[in-house]
């Protein structure tokens, strides 16, 4: 019972022992001595240089320092070659004159003051050694091929141990491989040797790092000779010389030459590197590999240096131990060695005794927890004293690895040293226990401003130190409520973190530091900052060679930051370069090489965040030509053509191109030949008889084609007969009695030999049976005569050469020339549809009077006269082309009121046949075109004079001619419309009893039986009254009525010029909005009741007022058909094509139609309609 109320005790111990943790004492308080710095427990010393051991340490007061060797106190007075810095207790060992070596022993530095005592750990001071190399005579190594070998180094013991390397006579690393290579203890093997193994200068080099220094062992020759070079120089070498084995040298099976045996076993200690090595000979070399026995090997951990041969494994642990198997094999054999591997451990801390600050009558616990295999003896001293030495202590109760302190008194304060050692090592470790009475203080600067990136954890220090242990609270802004639970969390050590920092926690916090002794405030201040992103990556560029290329690197970041960018290039600075313009969101390299290739990495740098992005560059060229090209296997109809490929910079070869030059038939002249891919490098080309010859090459990429290769050796092929015919062989006539026949020549390097002709070959299909035939020269045509009109003939030509003939020519079948069709075509007639259009018909010719191919139909027609007597006689020719299954066509524009005459033709490729017998037709009346002109003279008070001409184009007989009118006021408004008919003869009018000063428009137009044609519009204004005139000059010269218009005339011209911007904008002013809702009346379809029209639009008053006229763009309208389009004649020139349709303007020049014209769509002038409104 008694025990477990112990154990009970002892948890509540520990626990408040926790809250009475380390902490920092300010220096100007009380405290027992720490050890700040000191020199390793294994120190080796250079023995050139003054020994130096440190020690330094603090307290308060500031502690004395003293220093016992090897095991005794260590009088520094006594010896003038040591000396302690001022305020320090480092010593400094002068060793001029003196040997380095009789300083060497076990030193331990102590430090005191009034609080307690702290040793240092014990710090072995040894001089390091570089020896010298035994002399020695190396004799020359006589060996057989294919033995194996060891060179031996056996370098002198140095400390700590020496780096071996092997080197030549000219310092160069000798070459190493699976079957050359050194072992761990600097020995060079040789798993079968080689004749070019021999040579004078295997050099064995150790390097001492402490003191920088390498020595050299003597050279070791070493010669190779085969069995019979062995029995020629024996004499020479017998005596003083090794000859290794009296057998020949044949393949083996693998055997370890390190380590001996099937098995070995190897001791490491946790935390160290294990190396575990195997090396075999046999021929072939064997290779080499590893497995644990027992487990997987440490992938993170584990490598396999000198080629295979070495199992290396960093920061061994316990897990490490158990058996390895090391195996070799050829194609010989397998063998196996096991090594079993031993882990041990040197003591390491597990919990290591921090320094306790306690209040008088607190409680606290020192902790000294270690382990190591075996496990460590754990001892505690106070102040440098064995703890069963020291003054008890009612206060500190000793359990094992803790030190218990229960209600402490002032004056109890002392140093206690902690030690775990085991057979492998120790661990020391000093701890104070100050007993203090303080109020609290804060240690952060008062007004410290803390910065953070939002998003990322904020920490607010409010590094404290009072006894007993002061409680913190913190506030945000005010003191309302203290800041606990999320998003805040309060360490122990009163620092106050916002995990995730957002905008809104930016401000004031306040940290209250509390003991029962008082009472501290300090402020400080957050600020969450925007992060720096980068929006604008820099992207993966592909660039010529001698371009430039821009990377782009944008950036966002908090305006208060001020971000600093920074181009890397593989990791590393970028090339002192002119060529690369860095600009604040932006690189520029500019004539681009190739070792500019590589990862541009952009880095944007604030005070608190950074961003990165990279990109690659490849620098790609013209692909450099193909080399060294070959011919082989070479026949007489094909080659083996091999090459090399260029450099491809960066760009893959997609293809070469193979071209050749015949030196025979076109000198000096490169042809394409064929292509292969990229990834071949032969080709195998197919060669034509009697050619001389020239290949090369060229390389295309991504970026283009290279440069020519150099042309390949001339290769002559031997002739042949022709291997091919003419192509393109056709038979037509040029006259009715031939046949031309024509091909296409064959050109040189189809000719196989020399002689080239062509046998031309026809007979009359289905007549004759018997070829006519005659060999001519080099030619392309031959013409024979006497043949019948258009009929079938079967053609062949064939080529041949002085070698023979080249192979039978496929027969085409030609025609012999044409002739002028003989018939004209019957039955033609006509029906007059409309005033302008009339449909033909007519019976097809027979085909053999065509003496051709029909290829259509000529429509010729010409207007012989108008029906008018005021028109003049027409006699301009019209033609349309009908294709030749036409049996009928349309005749499309003609005048109305007017006597056509017409024909019809068949024609062929000669030309035409005769023709029909003419025939004529009269085209109905039309409605008229607009009147000619349409003046407006003699303006008076109430009265206007019209006066008009007749239309261009009647169109038939006039009937008469209808005037209308209406006034127009100041806000362009209409007013009612008056009608007028007037007789066909009249050609003025005057009209009566209008207002005076008003605006009237005028409507005219003419009219046949078929109705009214197109109007001409004009204006004009009548007069003023005298008296009213006077009256307005009266008031015209009053002063204010003069300044009043000189406003008006001004606002006038403002409006004018917003009027006008408008209007070229495609805006609308306020009249032109009132006239597009009223359409013009030649516009509008009048009704035929009332023949009324609609509002007046200003659109058609776009002409000065006086003299003005403009035409009407009213259209006759045409009668209907039901006719295609394919029924008219194929237009264009007066042509049509087979099908019929329009495909050019008629032959002849067509009366222009002045009754189909259009009235310009020109605004009226804003500035008339102004100057009306004024006036």
């Amino acid at each position: 019972m008694m025990e477990r109320t112990r154990k009970c005790a002892m948890l509540l111990v520990l626990c408040l022992g926790h809250l009475a943790s380390s902490l920092e004492v300010p220096l100007d308080l009380p405290q027992p001595p720490t050890i700040t710095h000191e020199s390793p427990k294994d120190y080796i010393i250079d023995p050139r240089e003054n020994i130096v051991i440190l020690c330094d340490a603090k307290g308060k007061p500031y502690p004395s320092f003293f220093w016992t060797r090897n095991g005794t106190h260590f009088d520094i007075d006594m010896d003038p070659k040591v000396t302690m810095k001022p305020h320090s207790g480092t010593l400094v060992v002068d060793i001029s004159g003196e040997k380095a070596e009789s300083y060497e022993g076990v030193y331990q530095c102590t430090a005191r003051n009034d609080h307690g005592t702290a040793v240092s750990n014990n710090i072995i001071v040894r001089q390091s050694k570089s020896p010298l190399w035994s002399k020695e005579r190396n004799e020359p190594i006589v060996v057989r091929e294919g033995v194996s070998l060891v060179l031996h180094c056996r370098p002198p013991a140095g400390l700590p141990p020496p780096i071996i390397f092997w080197m030549d006579n000219n310092f160069q690393r000798l070459p190493q491989s699976s079957r050359v290579s050194q072992a761990l203890n600097g020995d060079l093997y040789f798993s079968n040797i080689l004749k070019e193994d021999s040579r004078s200068d295997y050099i064995c080099y150790a390097r001492f790092p402490h003191t920088q220094t390498i020595q050299q062992k003597q050279p070791i020759t070493v010669k190779v000779l085969n069995l019979d070079a062995i029995n020629e120089t024996m004499a020479d070498f017998y005596n003083g010389t090794d000859i290794f084995s009296d057998s020949p040298a044949e393949e083996r099976k693998p055997s370890f030459l390190i380590p001996s045996g099937p098995t070995s076993s190897k001791l490491v200690l946790r935390g160290q590197v294990l190396e575990m090595e195997c090396i075999a000979e046999g021929l072939p070399t064997p290779e080499i590999s590893w497995s644990k026995v027992s487990g997987e090997l440490p992938a993170e951990r584990t490598s396999f240096p000198h080629f295979q041969k070495t199992l290396r494994i960093v920061n061994v642990s316990t897990s490490d131990a158990g058996d390895y198997r090391c195996t070799a094999r050829n194609s010989l054999g397998i063998i196996h060695h096991t090594i079993r591997v031993t882990v041990k451990a040197a003591p390491y801390w597990i919990t290591y005794p921090k320094n306790l600050v306690l209040a008088p009558r607190e409680t606290g616990v020192l902790t000294c927890r270690a382990n190591g295999l075996p496990k460590p003896t754990i001892t505690w001293t106070m102040n440098g004293v064995s703890i069963e030495n020291s003054p008890r202590d009612p206060s500190r109760t000793v359990e094992d690895d803790t030190i218990i302190f229960t209600q402490v008194q002032i004056g109890s304060s002392a140093v206690y040293q902690c030690n775990a050692s085991n057979e492998y090592g120790y661990l020391l470790a000093n701890a104070f226990v100050n007993v203090l009475s303080e109020p609290p203080r804060v240690l952060t600067p008062a007004d410290t401003v803390y910065q953070v990136i939002r998003n990322n954890p904020a920490l607010l220090d409010c590094s404290v130190f009072g006894s007993p242990i002061p409680n913190i609270t913190w506030f945000k802004d005010s003191r309302s409520s203290t800041l606990d639970g999320d998003p805040y969390i309060l360490h122990d050590n009163g620092t106050l973190e916002i995990h995730v920092a957002q905008a809104q926690n930016s401000g004031k916090y306040i940290c209250v530091a509390r003991n029962f002794l008082g009472i501290s405030v300090n402020h400080v201040y957050l600020q969450v900052k925007e992060p720096t992103r980068i929006l604008k990556q820099p992207e993966y560029k592909v660039v010529k060679r001698s371009n430039s290329v821009v990377f782009e690197c944008k950036v966002k970041h908090d305006p208060s930051l001020l971000p600093t960018v920074t181009w890397l290039k593989d990791n590393g600075e970028l090339p002192d370069d002119e060529r690369f313009v860095v600009d604040n969101d932006s690189l520029t390299i500019t004539k681009v090489t190739e070792s500019d290739e590589g990862v541009y990495t952009c880095i944007m740098n604030t005070s608190l965040d950074q961003d990165s992005a990279s990109a690659k560059l490849t620098v790609v060229e013209y692909p450099d030509p193909p080399t060294d090209l070959e011919l082989t296997d070479q026949r007489d109809r094909s080659v083996q053509l091999t090459w090399i490929p260029g450099n491809e910079y960066n760009s893959p070869i997609q293809k070469f191109l193979i071209q050749y030059e015949d030196s025979l038939h076109h000198h000096g002249h490169w042809h394409n030949m064929t292509e292969v891919p990229g990834t071949r490098t032969t080709a195998h080309l197919k060669l034509s008889p009697y050619v001389h010859y020239t290949f090369r090459v060229l390389a295309l990429n991504a970026v283009g084609l290279s440069q020519p290769s150099y042309p390949s050796r001339m290769y002559k092929t031997r002739p042949a007969a022709p291997d091919e015919n003419p192509s393109g062989v056709e038979g037509h006539g040029t006259e009715h009695d031939n046949l031309v026949i024509s091909w296409k020549p064959l050109p040189g390097l189809q000719s196989n030999g020399r002689g080239l002709q062509y046998k031309v070959m026809w007979r009359q299909k289905e007549v004759d049976n018997q070829w006519s035939s005659v060999t001519v020269a080099n030619v392309s045509k031959f013409v024979v005569s006497g043949t019948p009109t258009f009929v079938p003939y079967e053609v062949k030509v064939q080529a041949l050469n002085e070698h023979g003939p080249g192979p039978e020519p496929p027969t085409i079948i030609g025609y012999s020339g044409e002739d002028l069709p003989e018939s004209p075509p019957d039955n033609v007639q006509f029906i007059v549809l409309n005033s302008t259009l009339v449909e033909i018909h007519w019976e097809h010719v027979p085909a053999k009077s065509v003496r051709g191919r029909l290829k259509g139909y000529k429509l010729f027609y010409w207007k012989e006269q108008s029906l008018h007597k005021h028109n003049s006689h027409h006699v301009e020719q019209h033609v349309l082309l009908f294709s030749g299954n036409k049996s009928h066509g349309m005749l499309p524009g003609l005048e109305p009121f007017s006597l056509y005459a017409f024909n019809v033709r068949a024609y062929n490729s000669r030309g035409e046949g005769p023709a029909c017998t003419s025939q004529q037709f009269e085209t109905p009346e039309g409605v008229p075109g607009h009147p000619s002109f349409l003046r407006i003279t003699n303006p008076n008070l109430d009265s206007l004079t019209l006066s008009w001409g007749p239309p261009h184009n009647r169109n038939g007989h006039l009937t008469g001619y209808t005037l209308r009118y209406q006034t127009v006021n100041n806000s362009n408004e209409l007013g009612p419309v008056v009608e007028l008919a007037l007789p066909p003869n009249e050609t003025s009018v005057t009209l009566l009893n209008l207002k005076y000063s008003t605006r009237y428009k005028f409507y005219f137009n003419a009219k046949t039986n078929r109705g009214a044609g197109p109007a001409i519009t004009e204006e004009a204004i009548t007069i003023m009254d005298e008296a009213m005139a006077s009256r307005q000059v009266d008031i015209a010269t009053q002063g204010w009525f003069i300044g009043l218009m000189c406003a008006i005339a001004l606002l006038i011209l403002v409006l004018l010029i917003i009027c006008f911007i408008q209007r070229n904008k495609g805006g609308k002013y306020p009249v032109k909005e009132k006239e597009d809702a009223h359409t013009d009346p030649e516009f509008q379809p009048m009704k035929d009741d009332d023949c009324t029209f609609g509002e007046y639009s200003d659109s058609e008053d776009h002409k000065p007022l006086k003299g003005s006229r403009t035409s009407s763009n009213g259209t006759v309208k045409r009668g209907d058909s039901d006719d295609s389009l394919v029924d008219y004649g194929d237009a264009g020139d007066g042509q049509f094509n087979e099908d019929g349709s329009f495909i050019g303007q008629y032959s002849g020049k067509r009366e222009r139609d002045t009754g189909e014209g259009h009235e310009s769509s020109e605004a009226p002038s804003p500035v008339n309609n102004a100057m009306n409104s004024f006036v």
